[in-house]
This record gives C-alpha cells, structure tokens and sequence, in this order.
C-alpha cells in the first residue's frame, strides 16, 4: 500500500483498527513493533470477546493451498514461541493432528502432503495399521493413507487475542473498548477515519478486522464484501475413561466432523457445516440438543466411544464465508484509505500470527515479503479468480477450521 502518513491530528491516528480479535490484535502488535505510527484499536466490546474467544483453536497446517500453509507454518512456529514473543502465559497445548480424506482423494493426499512439506510443515503419511496403532479405538477400515502433524495442536482464541493486545499497548498502542463503530469517515472516495459510539476518530489508513460484522460496515461504505454468515456449533464430550488415540486431533471428510481434545476428561467435537444467513448480534447460544445429539452421532462412526460419552456443553459462533472459503486481504476496492482483513471462513485463529506479520509488512513496506498475500486481494471475485488449489478436496470448500 506504500506505507502511511504520519502527520497526526491531537483526536486522530495514523492507523486505525477495527476489531480487537486475534486479527486486529495480531495487526495491531506486529505494525508496533515496527513503529508504524500512532496506532488505535476499537472494538464494540472487549478485546477477544467476539467470535475469536468461540473458536475451535484447531491450530494446523494443512491446508491445499500454499500460501495458506506458509502462513500456518510460521504460526504454528509462533504459538510455539508464544512466552518469548508476548511475556503472556504458554497458549499452544500439544495434540498431534490427523487429516483423513475420503479413500478416492488419496492422491490429492500425497500432492497436498508434499506441497506442505515443501513450506516447511512437519508432515508425513501414515497408512491404515500405523493410524491403528496410534488410535486403536477408532474406527478405520476404509482409510487408506492418512496425513499426521506430531507437532500440532490447539490454543485459545481469546488469551491470545488478550497477549497480543497486551503487548501491543505496551508499545504505545491506543485500545478504545466499547467503540462500535458506525461508519466510515470519508472525504471523497478517500476513507479518512470512523464514527465510533464514543466519538470520530480520523486515521490516514483504517484497516477493517470485523469478520462477521464486516458485510454491513463496507457496505455502507460503497464496497458490498462477498461475505455470508454461517451458524456452527461444537460439543464438549464427556469422556470418563482415557483411550489410546483421546489426545489426537482430526479432521475428517468421511464423517464431515472435527475434533480435538479439551479439558481433561472432555473432547470437542464440531461439523463441516452449518446455516448461512445468521444474525452475528442476535444468534444461539447454545445449541440444540437435537443438534448436538447429530453431531456426536456423525463423529462416533470414527470414534465410537464418543456415543459412550456425555454432553457437558456446547459452544455457538457464526463464521464470516466467501466464495472459495479464502480470506479477503488487501485494499478495498474503490475506497482507498481502507483495508479489508476478513472473510477467514472459520480458518482465522490458526494463521493469525503470521496474518499480522504480513498486513503489518504490506502496510510499512507496499508488499507483504514474508507471505506473499496477492492471491487474497478483495477484487478476485470480481475479476473472475477465485482460488482453486489443484488439489482441493471436493468438501474443501467448507472444512477450512
């Protein structure tokens, strides 16, 4: 983008970011270190209280594209190092992954598995016996090959949103909680700050890292996001007794279902799928027991013993779906001034890190150098180039968790 101004009104900022999430947080910490300028932070409520603090956390590297495994890869190596970057408390809990396709997509599985292992994932292939052996009590006569990261795991959306807020205010960021913003200030088509519930606030750049709250902002604005909302809920599983394969982590098109461990005792199983058109302010809480009910069903035909368990509870959040489940990353069409950070489709808490990384180079340097960003640009949809891996899964286009 060229890098920002720096001349500062004594009410503005350099740069403003809507949304304290583990994007705009992760935004906000990584332009600090570089010393972009006088940086703000708004957000409606407080810092991760939006969907990041209901995410699932899968943190994971396999992906069918590159650049997202590139971004992945750096992430989870970020997670790692969580103490060393923010000071905070360690937030990546160890749960070897597994990503199980259906058996004619086998080789897409090797494709996929050696892009991956190309960017720098640890990644290999396991066959049906070692899958067996390392979880005897799943069920996996017709798995083939499987792909196995011993180095994955998972974390929580809403400490590391807090870490990265944390951190960045001590580098001279301004956080403003409970400032919905409620439209953007233009002068022209120049976009030159926001109308917040606690008053304007002028910016040379306002970067937009609103997720599901972003289609009625922009819209707004002139530029309509291709952004649905998607209703999805998980279930906390009981499980009383410990199992050989209880502190692995899946993803699994056969079954469209995911799951991980949680809390000692507990493991969270989610779906591929859920109803589009829900309402980011006003959804349920809590899902259906029908619902989850389903779910476990789906998930026990891997893992029969899940059908033992109990439901100890659920969580509900809404995704922010584009077209091709891709992120939105670059300038907003037809409003300079504006950036889009959005549209993540469920895949946002695993690659955020590294997403911070990148915004924060495009934004001080023109390009982002470490991932290159250009295949998320906003403007794709309309130029008729969507993403399409050459080895996409035919259920891809909704498992990106």
């Amino acid at each position: 983008m060229g890098g920002v101004t720096m001349a500062v009104g004594s009410e503005g900022a350099d740069i403003c970011i809507v949304g304290a999430g583990v994007m705009g947080t992760s935004i906000a910490y990584q332009l600090a270190i570089r010393k972009a300028g006088r940086i703000v932070v708004c957000d409606q409520g407080s810092v991760g209280e939006g969907m990041s603090g209901r995410s699932s956390a899968l943190i994971r590297m396999h992906y069918t594209f590159r650049e997202e495994v590139q971004l992945a890869v750096l992430s989870l190596r970020m997670f790692r190092d969580w103490v060393e970057i923010t000071g905070g408390q360690p937030v990546f809990h160890p749960a070897p992954f597994v990503r199980l396709v259906h058996p004619d997509e086998t080789e897409k599985l090797r494709q996929n598995v050696a892009m991956q292992r190309e960017c720098g994932a640890h990644v290999e292939l396991i066959d049906r016996p070692t899958l067996a052996g390392m979880a005897p009590g799943w069920a996996v006569e017709e798995v083939i090959l499987a792909a196995y990261e011993p180095d994955s795991g998972y974390g929580s959306g809403g400490q590391v949103a807090a870490d990265l807020l944390a951190r960045a205010r001590e580098l001279g960021v301004t956080y403003r909680a409970g400032a919905r913003v409620l439209g953007l200030r233009r002068s022209g088509d120049q976009v030159t700050g926001v109308d917040t519930s606690r008053g304007p606030i002028a910016a040379d750049l306002v970067i937009c890292a609103t997720g599901v709250w972003s289609k009625p902002l922009l819209r707004a604005a002139g530029w309509d996001p291709p952004i649905e909302t998607e209703f999805h809920h998980v279930a906390l599983v009981r499980r009383p007794g410990r199992e050989p394969g209880d502190g692995l982590a899946c993803i699994d098109s056969v079954t469209r279902t995911y799951f991980r461990p949680d809390v000692p005792g507990t493991t969270l199983v989610g779906s591929f799928y859920g109803p589009r058109g829900a309402d980011p302010d006003n959804f349920p809480q809590r899902a259906s027991e029908a619902d989850l009910a389903r779910l476990v069903e789906a998930a026990s035909q891997r893992v029969p013993g899940l059908a033992e368990g109990g439901i100890a509870g659920s969580v509900t959040g809404v995704y922010d779906m584009t077209p091709d489940t891709r992120p939105l990353i670059g300038p907003v069409p037809g409003l300079p001034g504006c950036m889009a950070v959005m549209g993540f489709s469920g895949m946002g808490f695993k690659i955020s890190p590294a997403v911070g990384v990148a915004v924060a180079e495009m934004v001080c340097q023109g390009v982002a150098s470490t991932v290159d960003l250009r295949p998320f640009r906003p403007e794709r949809f309309a130029e008729g180039r969507p993403i399409q891996p050459e080895g996409e899964y035919r259920d891809d286009l909704n498992t990106a968790r």
